[in-house]
């Protein structure tokens, strides 16, 4: 009797531990509870890039410090920018067309003129 009641004890607690079980992961894949872990998740990733930037940053700022310790440049120095570089324009194909017709009209090499007399 006492092996009959055992089993039937045992049973009834696996029973229950896996109703809970399985109740827990169809509640955890609700439409709901997984809209909370995406944001949680969203917010977490949020966080960290946060987190990266500032690290980067503040590399960024102790490097520009080491460099300007070597070469010599002090927080207190005025800098100006260089003067601004003049764009040199690109000649286009018709540009180029309209100064070989005024070369050629302004020192002609040959007559062109196939009216003329050989």
């Amino acid at each position: 009797m006492f092996r009959r009641t055992f089993w039937f004890t045992a049973g009834a607690a696996a029973g229950v531990w896996a109703t809970t079980k399985v109740n827990r992961k169809l509640n955890q894949l609700t439409p709901e509870s997984l809209a909370v872990r995406a944001a949680d998740k969203a917010v977490e990733t949020g966080h960290r890039l946060k987190d990266f930037a500032l690290d980067i940053k503040s590399g960024m700022a102790q490097r520009e410090a080491e460099l300007n310790d070597v070469l010599g440049i002090g927080e207190g120095e005025v800098r100006e920018l260089p003067a601004q570089r003049r764009l040199v324009a690109i000649e286009t194909a018709q540009e180029r067309y309209r100064k070989q017709q005024y070369s050629k009209e302004q020192n002609p090499k040959h007559s062109y003129n196939r009216n003329e007399d050989h």
